[in-house]
């Protein structure tokens, strides 16, 4: 009786190389857009590394209740939940509609924006 081995080809750093770079990259550039940000709501940019808690002062700038974030975790509820929250950030930040939808479907194009652009935190209530 034969044995069939099933063996992959060897991965070819020449490609995977540049992709981890990329990668690494994007990565950079969404970890400092999401702490300038939060620096220009005047909450410590370190916040984004811890779980859960990051989200608790992402409602606290979206003038969100703080306690919306465990909503966040419950499936289906957390859909309706984050566009609110986006809507309120953005509005914060003086942006419209348009840019929440921005910051729904394409976070690492507007977080950028909205860290780097003119944009200015002025809280309003919820």
């Amino acid at each position: 009786m034969q044995t069939i081995q099933n063996q992959s080809p060897p991965i070819d750093m020449s490609v995977m190389a540049p992709v981890v770079i990329i990668y690494l990259a994007i990565l950079l550039l969404v970890i400092v857009a999401h702490w300038k940000a939060f620096a220009k709501a005047g909450r410590p940019g370190w916040v984004i590394f811890i779980p859960f808690y990051n989200l608790y002062v992402c409602m606290q700038i979206s003038s969100k209740p703080g306690w919306w974030w465990v909503l966040l975790c419950i499936p289906f509820v957390n859909i309706i939940f984050s566009i609110l929250m986006m809507r309120g950030l953005a509005r914060n930040f003086g942006k419209g509609v348009g840019f929440t939808v921005g910051l729904l479907l394409l976070p690492i194009v507007f977080w950028p924006i909205l860290a780097f652009g003119d944009a200015r935190y002025n809280a309003t209530p919820a």
